[in-house]
């Protein structure tokens, strides 16, 4: 089956996580991906842990890539870059803003050579507004936007790079390209990732307009403010997780763990019915709960390690690990599991 984005050339100018998750994206859906990187290498070429001589998040991001090193301040950049330039389709550039216009790479100075590119900026407060050129990491973003406040620790997840970051270019570049279909014309896209941040607090947000009131940590029902909705310890140090908001669900796991009947109506005290759901399931340890819950249709489930995950027979099943990336000197992993449809997938290797 011929891939989507066969004969879409890419150059990508970014680092670390965001564009190159960005970029990936688009390689396995069959675009050509140019990874322009300074002559000693992308900083996470340095990451931990290694795989043999190469560094295992480098090569998850970046396989299926064709590396070209550049020093960008050097006067024969441009004449190394410009046919690219000319024939490429989609850049992407993760730099602080104004970045790529003093190294005359700027989108004004690209569109003159190349009308028809779509020119993709991935920063953590966009191109304009007062925090602007303000460093920052996911932990920032989550935290200036709101978002961490809800549920006040450390996010096990980078939000913000990925979802905040990664999928919105690879969104808002899919859409360039269709209107350029109809257009001839290519355009320029501000992706800041502390933006997105707001969409994932939108159940908060819906309360606080309809309300008056901004739910703060543990209030919101989606965040740790009711119980049908929570992480349980478990007997033997491990955490059930209990998503039971529908009633038909909530119904059968309260008469799964044999919860009062006066609790089960919690409106009047949620804070009395999750302490006793605590108690019930802190009880017994999480192979009794996992065989309850396999066999009861009612949105709970045992909280999986990692390894543990890697090994289920469903994710087997899909085949999300069917193939390895390759480092440089041949060792292998499992890829990364990205969004695009296994008939696209293709192992290509950095």
């Amino acid at each position: 089956m011929a891939q989507p984005l066969e004969g879409i050339v890419v150059l990508d100018f970014s680092t670390l996580l965001p564009g190159p998750l960005a970029t990936l994206l688009l390689a396995e859906a069959g675009a050509k991906v140019i990874k322009i990187e300074r002559p000693e290498g992308d900083d996470m070429r340095r990451f931990a842990p290694r795989l043999g001589a190469s560094s295992a998040p480098y090569i998850v991001l970046n396989r299926g890539k064709t590396v070209l090193p550049i020093d960008l301040k050097s006067r024969e950049a441009m004449a190394t870059l410009e046919p690219l330039i000319r024939s490429a389709d989609v850049l992407v550039e993760q730099f602080r803003p104004g970045v790529m216009d003093r190294l005359g790479l700027g989108y004004e100075a690209l569109r003159a050579i190349n009308p028809r590119l779509v020119y993709c900026s991935i920063t953590g407060y966009g191109q304009d507004g007062p925090r602007a050129h303000q460093a920052g990491h996911d932990l920032n973003y989550q935290a200036v936007t709101g978002l961490l406040s809800l549920s006040p620790s450390l996010p096990a997840s980078l939000v913000a790079d990925i979802a905040g970051g990664a999928m919105p270019a690879v969104m808002n570049i899919l859409l360039a390209l269709r209107q350029r279909d109809a257009t001839g014309e290519g355009q320029r896209l501000d992706i800041a990732m502390a933006d997105a941040m707001f969409t994932f607090a939108w159940f908060a947000l819906a309360e606080g307009h309809a309300t008056g009131r901004f739910p703060r940590a543990g209030e919101n029902m989606l965040a740790g403010g009711s119980p049908r909705y929570q992480l349980y310890p478990t007997a033997d140090g491990r955490l059930l997780a209990v998503g039971a908001l529908e009633e038909k669900f909530w119904s059968r796991f309260c008469a799964a763990i044999d919860l009062p009947l006066a609790l089960r109506g919690e409106a009047a005290d949620p804070a009395a019915t999750r302490a006793a759901v605590a108690r019930l399931v802190a009880a017994r340890p999480s192979a009794h709960w996992r065989a309850v819950f396999d066999t009861l249709d009612c949105c709970c489930t045992v909280v999986e390690h990692l390894d543990e995950a890697l090994a289920d027979p469903h994710f087997e099943a899909r085949g999300l690990f069917g193939w390895t990336a390759r480092g440089e000197a041949g060792e292998s992993l499992p890829a990364i599991v990205t969004p695009i449809a296994p008939a696209f997938r293709k192992p290509d290797e950095p």
